[in-house]
Parts: C-alpha cells; sequence; structure tokens
C-alpha cells in the first residue's frame, strides 16, 4: 500500500506520515527532507533555496524524479510505503502508482502559529516566510506541473488538522487506510 500525504507548511503532514510509517512500520519517503537536505548542499535557508528553485526547474525535478524511483524500489520490494511530499499525490497517480491521497491541512494562522512554535521564530516572521514559501511553491509548481496546490479535489481524504492532534488525525487516516486496504 502507497500513502501519499499532502499538505501546506504547518498543516501537520510531515508529523502524521512519521507517526504513521513508525506506528503501522511502513517505509517514509519524505520530499520536505529531500529539500532540506539539498537546500543545505546548497547552503541556503528554505526560502532563499526556493527562489532559486524557481529559476532552476531541474531542482525540483530531480528531487521529485528521486521520490518516485525510492517509491517504486520500495513497491517491488513489497513493502508498504507513506510518501510526504506536497506534489506526490499528483505525480504517483501520473506514473501509474495506486496510492489513497491524502491531504492535511489547516487555516494559515494556525500553521504559521506552529512554524513559528517548532523553529522559536516571532509569528509575524513566521507568517512572512510562510508566505513566501507558498507563492514560490505554488509558482514553481504551476510552472513546472501544471498542478495548483491549492486544489483539493485530487485527494481521496481530506483532514483539517486546525483542532486536531496529531493522534486524532491519525486516526481518521488509519479509518481510511483500513477501509481503502480492503
Amino acid at each position: 500500500m502507497i500513502v501519499a500525504v499532502s499538505g501546506p507548511p504547518g498543516s501537520g503532514k510531515t508529523t502524521v506520515a512519521e507517526r504513521i510509517a513508525k506506528t503501522h512500520r511502513y517505509e517514509l519517503v519524505s520530499v520536505g527532507a529531500l529539500f532540506r537536505e539539498r537546500a543545505d548542499d546548497f547552503s541556503m535557508s528554505l526560502e532563499k533555496f526556493g527562489r532559486y528553485a524557481e529559476e532552476h526547474p531541474v531542482i525540483d525535478k530531480e528531487l521529485d524524479a528521486n521520490a518516485l524511483r525510492r517509491v517504486e524500489a520500495l513497491m517491488k520490494e513489497g513493502k508498504d510505503v507513506v510518501v510526504d511530499g506536497r506534489l506526490q499525490p499528483w505525480l504517483l497517480k501520473k506514473n501509474g502508482i495506486p496510492c489513497l491521497t491524502v491531504l492535511i491541512d489547516a487555516p494559515f494562522g494556525v500553521r504559521a502559529e506552529r512554524i513559528a512554535g517548532r523553529e522559536g521564530k516571532s509569528l509575524e516572521q513566521a507568517k512572512k516566510e510562510l508566505r513566501e514559501r507558498e507563492r514560490s511553491e505554488r509558482t514553481r509548481y504551476l510552472k513546472i506541473y501544471g498542478i495548483d496546490v491549492r486544489d483539493a479535489s485530487a485527494f481521496d481524504l481530506v483532514v483539517d488538522s486546525s483542532d486536531k492532534s496529531p493522534e486524532a488525525v491519525m486516526a481518521i487516516l488509519e479509518e481510511r487506510v483500513a477501509k481503502w486496504a480492503s
């Protein structure tokens, strides 16, 4: 089984994907982690690297191709996989990989508060960086793939995490996984 989890920054997608993988012994493929590693390789902040990626589409194409190869290799090994990434639900389906697609979302203010708290930033700084990151991602993904990450119609399950703990979101996701797998 492949579960593709998407959502904007601060929605809780990575937390839930990591916990699902650990709890159910799924392999985790995190495109966000891959992007952060590449930003570190270039000695850039996420925001600066996002702007750099806008001018260099090969960055996103390579990361997404790498994630796809990892998922395909794990599938061949017969492993269950959780993929954490903004575009992966669309890209997996486009490449004929059957998956349960999940969008975890929350209002902008809630997400900004979460990011400020976990990164030790002021709320205003978190909001500023979040706006820039979302603008950059939306621009890049529309330009490269024609995908609008604000379009929730591509998902099998949409969960608003604003008033839910990660455990509550996991419970909703686990219920859907059980139905989807049977």
